[in-house]
């Protein structure tokens, strides 16, 4: 898929690892905002290697990754309240699943899982749980789940057209796709600018507004239902955005940014991130 450059809108930094800048063009056809240039996938792995990205490990060393993987613990059983409101339980497919947290959770309600996860590390960690993951998506059988779920991952990868295709093959006929991705257009976003965290480039390759989602999905005969705010996300944006803007985290700034953030929301339905719920056709 070959997206538009109409509009230059942001020059972005690499805050996590290489400190290089980046550029956000948007593409007005499909309202996404891409990244350029893009690594290639023998680079892309480079641009994970710190120590600072929480979702590969289960590190609970400073009060952030405290405060972290508590909001996570809450948010896993928001998650799947979800998908069993969503879904009688059957077979559910993580892609980016981490350390295996959500699959557990889901595990032990009752459902039959299946986890992809390129990270060793956070693989090994799964395993240790009793989750294990597979290694492709083209290993999986076609319609062979009933829920797909992508926390936080589509803006992470590279081929997003295969991709799609892939999420299509793989669901049950009207199976239920929930994706979560950050939102450009929030208030958030707006506030930080450049130094807003969930532009976090280039490992986010795709920056996804509610139409870009629509339309995306809508070439595989998919249908957006449902859009449901995340929360808990303005305030950990907001405050890796501080520490991004200003050197350090002030979690009193950062606290009442997440709070405006989500009363500007409230209001115009644009929160920091949501998560899209998608019925396969």
């Amino acid at each position: 898929m070959n997206f538009s450059k109409d509009k230059l809108v942001l020059k972005v930094k690499d805050h996590s690892v290489s400190g290089e800048v980046f550029e956000l063009w948007l593409d007005e056809q499909y309202e996404i905002l891409v990244t350029h240039p893009q690594p290639s996938l023998e680079k892309l792995p480079s641009y994970y290697e710190s120590e600072d990205y929480i979702s590969h490990t289960d590190g609970r060393r400073t009060l952030f990754e405290k405060l972290y993987h508590f909001i996570k613990g809450i948010a896993l059983k928001k998650k799947l309240n979800l998908i069993n409101s969503l879904s009688t339980k059957g077979s559910i497919l993580d892609i980016g699943a981490g350390t295996g947290e959500f699959l557990l959770t889901c595990k032990n309600d009752g459902w039959h899982v299946t986890g992809i996860e390129p990270s060793e590390r956070a693989k090994q960690i799964a395993h240790q749980k009793g989750i294990g993951m597979e290694e492709s998506l083209a290993n999986l059988a076609d319609h062979s789940f009933d829920v797909i779920t992508m926390w936080h991952v589509l803006e992470h990868v590279p081929n997003l057209e295969q991709q799609l295709k892939e999420l299509k093959r793989l669901l049950k006929p009207n199976g239920v796709l929930l994706v979560a991705v950050p939102n450009y257009k929030s208030y958030d976003a707006k506030v930080y600018q450049e130094y807003w965290a969930a532009y976090d480039v280039p490992i986010h390759l795709w920056h996804f507004s509610k139409n870009a989602i629509s339309k995306l999905f809508a070439l595989q005969s998919m249908k957006l239902v449902q859009v449901l705010p995340m929360k808990f996300d303005s305030f950990y944006v907001a405050l890796l955005s501080e520490k991004y803007k200003n050197g350090k985290m002030n979690f009193f700034k950062a606290f009442f940014t997440g709070l405006r953030s989500n009363w500007f929301g409230n209001r115009n339905k644009e929160y920091s991130s949501h998560t899209y719920v998608l019925k396969n056709e």
